[in-house]
């Protein structure tokens, strides 16, 4: 197998990263927090499992990007790839405006993740425009 779009291979790369970093963070430093007894049981499960979702969410983004980073034909798989460039965005414009409306002197916790996301989305949107190899224009096969 030969890599077509190393963009979309290290877009890939960051996001199983991501789901790692994100299941780590969550099991070692916030969900814990939620087991004070203030917290309701009710609040405390849709915060876990809205938590896991997102790590979910990055493991699969990021096996489909290795996936479709080895196809050949990048027509066939550029409409995912802006599908998952809107829901980053739409992302990180919900982390930052439910931070700044819940507490904007936070909005600085939020740097990392952000900063995170941006570069995710530039690799995507590298490998979205990344122009095609003549054989692949002229639809030759080898």
């Amino acid at each position: 197998m030969k890599v077509s779009n190393f963009y979309y291979l290290i877009a890939g790369i960051f996001a199983v990263l991501f789901a790692a970093t994100h299941a780590w963070n969550g099991q070692s430093a916030v969900l814990p927090e939620l087991q004070v007894g203030a917290i309701m049981m009710g609040t405390r499960t849709v915060f876990m499992y809205v938590w896991h979702i997102i790590t979910a969410e990055n493991l699969v983004f990021g096996v489909m990007f290795i996936w479709m980073s080895f196809q050949s034909d990048r027509s066939k798989v550029r409409f995912a790839a802006w599908m998952i460039v809107s829901l980053l965005s739409v992302r990180l414009v919900v982390i930052l405006s439910v931070t700044a409306f819940q507490d904007a002197s936070s909005l600085t916790d939020t740097l990392i993740d952000s900063v995170a996301i941006v570069i995710y989305v530039a690799f995507i949107i590298l490998g979205i425009r990344m122009k095609p190899k003549k054989a692949e224009k002229s639809g030759a096969t080898f």
